[in-house]
């Protein structure tokens, strides 16, 4: 399975940018998918996860009301809307596959996750 990651760059605060991850394989559907992040001296953290089904999300309390995950499982993505940045938001993003299929536990931990993609650098000045 490869994760690849896309969308980062270069944002002043209050801006927007939308990630995505594109995963290989035809068994997307049914893994739970997650958003961690890593920003500059800090230990990974995580951002966001959205059940298999896609019916369920869940956030980091520090990006409720702004980040958005969702999933196209037609297409093999998850994505990640990230609206009103801010410059703590600074990090590199990776997305990651729940380690077992139709699980929906655990979601905020990072060793319940077998696959990672490379990351994707997210800067947002102030």
């Amino acid at each position: 399975v490869q994760l690849v990651e896309s969308g980062g760059g270069l944002v002043q605060a209050g801006g927007s940018l939308r990630l995505s991850c594109v995963a290989s394989g035809r068994t997307f559907s049914k893994y739970a998918m997650g958003w961690f992040r890593q920003g500059p001296g800090k230990e990974r953290e995580f951002v966001a996860a959205i059940s298999w089904s896609g019916g369920n999300t869940y956030y980091a309390d520090s990006v409720k009301e702004r980040f958005t995950i969702s999933r196209d499982n037609a297409k093999n993505t998850v994505y990640l809307q990230m609206n009103s940045l801010k410059p703590e938001d600074t990090a590199v993003y990776y997305c990651a596959r729940k380690r077992n299929i139709y699980s929906n536990t655990e979601l905020l931990l990072q060793y319940e996750y077998d696959y990672w993609g490379q990351g994707t650098q997210v800067t947002v000045s102030s």
